[in-house]
């Protein structure tokens, strides 16, 4: 029992990590921001693993994101600690991330630019499907534990992991530039960089969330890797674009 419980937590760790980093390098910085271009291969590989690990829909999730960019703990920000309130968005984001995905009109909006293939018809729309998919898989590896699993998870991803990037890091933290979110470093590293959050708003077409020698972003060797694997094509990091300023 002790091993198969042992298995489970390491599953567990990497499942969570496989959604992390789909979510940050694919979702976030490729479709979000256009701060990295994607061989398609490579871009297919990170959607499959997102809509078995998270079933989140792309498009809904990439308007609620740039409205959060567009209103940054403004009124019309969908998930601000400091309107909302901290514990509401540390504990609960992932309602105001739902009613605000459920809106066309933000979809319509903040995602026109894109479209759907037969890829997103068929499958990748179906949010639910995709985490049944799964867990389903979690359960054929691990027996009956798969399901402790997949609720870890789900708990760990949905309520720990997304909400402290919009609500630590949006509150507590140390600040590279002036804008409203804060850098944190602890949640970096479990969230694949996207606690230097701080850094990001400041750049966001930024391929890489790291700035100072002393911080670090997790997911930047990834896409160092596939840059030199010609998979990837990153845009200016935060250097830069300092460097350039006219061009930032």
């Amino acid at each position: 029992m002790l091993s198969s419980l042992v298995l489970t937590l390491v599953v567990t760790v990497v499942s969570v990590q496989i959604a992390v980093f789909s979510t940050t390098i694919y979702l976030h910085r490729s479709v979000t921001h256009r701060a990295i271009q994607l061989h398609p291969a490579v871009a297919l590989v990170f959607r499959m693993a997102l809509w078995l690990s998270t079933g989140i829909v792309v498009k809904q999730w990439v308007a609620v994101h740039r409205k959060h960019h567009a209103f940054p703990d403004e009124a019309g920000d969908p998930h601000s600690p400091h309107l909302a309130g901290f514990w509401s968005v540390q504990l609960g984001n992932v309602f105001h991330y739902v009613r605000e995905a459920r809106k066309p009109e933000v979809v319509e909006k903040y995602a026109k630019d894109l479209k759907d293939d037969a890829w997103d018809r068929y499958l990748f729309n179906n949010g639910t499907t995709g985490v049944l998919v799964g867990l389903t898989l979690l359960c054929l590896g691990l027996g009956s534990w798969g399901l402790l699993a997949g609720a870890l998870h789900g708990v760990s991803y949905v309520f720990i992991l997304s909400p402290s990037v919009n609500g630590l890091c949006h509150v507590f933290g140390h600040k590279n530039f002036d804008n409203t979110a804060t850098n944190l470093q602890s949640v970096a590293f479990l969230t694949g960089g996207e606690g230097l959050h701080n850094n990001h708003h400041a750049f966001q077409r930024s391929p890489k969330f790291s700035y100072r020698a002393s911080e670090f972003d997790p997911a930047w060797p990834v896409i160092w890797v596939l840059t030199k694997l010609r998979l990837a094509q990153p845009y200016k990091t935060i250097k830069e674009a300092l460097a350039q300023p006219q061009e930032s």
